[in-house]
């Protein structure tokens, strides 16, 4: 199936308090979103997921990952792969290491957002380091996004988005549910002044 329209615009519209829907959850929506996909588009799917897995922190998947031909894949990836490293060079100079040790594939490109992350690793307060960074994910992954509104990439940072928000459910459920409604809202900006019977 490859009617982005309907399946976005179907995608449900929760209740902002995430934990007042205890059938509803990230994987729920996944598995939604999944079932009514082409199998071309879940090798997509399968790809996103395949980089939360601890076992695919590797060189290898990164080199694969980085040569994809889907553009929201490339971006997505470049990107964690920049924030772990700047993760790692900040340890090091915490631990009096040298910056390169343990960095495992250094990207080729510039790093655009290196100043922001920097910023974000010397916040005093460890929560709000991680949020930090994962609001600097989010506003990547809308970049990535800026021109997706009905395709399969549109799903690919939904779905990215989806991730970060149960993450903090598990964290911190305040985070977490004021995460899900930002992304509600975004989507629901999405639709504005889109008349479906016209489609």
């Amino acid at each position: 199936m490859d009617n982005y329209e309907y399946l976005i615009a179907g995608l449900p519209v929760l209740s902002s308090d995430w934990s007042a829907n205890p059938h509803l959850s990230a994987r729920a929506l996944i598995n939604e979103i999944r079932s009514l996909s082409s199998d071309r588009d879940n090798a997509l799917f399968d790809t996103l997921l395949s980089g939360y897995e601890e076992e695919n922190f590797t060189p290898e998947f990164y080199r694969s990952v980085l040569k994809h031909p889907n553009s929201f894949i490339r971006g997505f990836f470049r990107f964690d792969l920049n924030l772990r490293n700047a993760k790692v060079r900040y340890l090091n100079r915490c631990l009096g290491r040298p910056s390169d040790k343990d960095i495992f594939l250094e990207d080729e490109e510039d790093f655009e957002e290196a100043g922001e992350v920097r910023s974000v690793l010397y916040r005093r307060d460890l929560l709000e380091r991680e949020k930090g960074l994962d609001n600097l994910m989010w506003e990547k992954i809308g970049e990535l996004n800026t021109f997706d509104y009905f395709n399969v990439s549109a799903l690919l940072g939904y779905i990215a988005k989806l991730k970060i928000i149960d993450r903090w459910l598990s964290l911190d459920e305040e985070t977490g549910r004021n995460m899900f409604r930002r992304l509600v809202e975004e989507i629901r900006g999405t639709f504005k002044g889109v008349d479906f019977n016209e489609q």
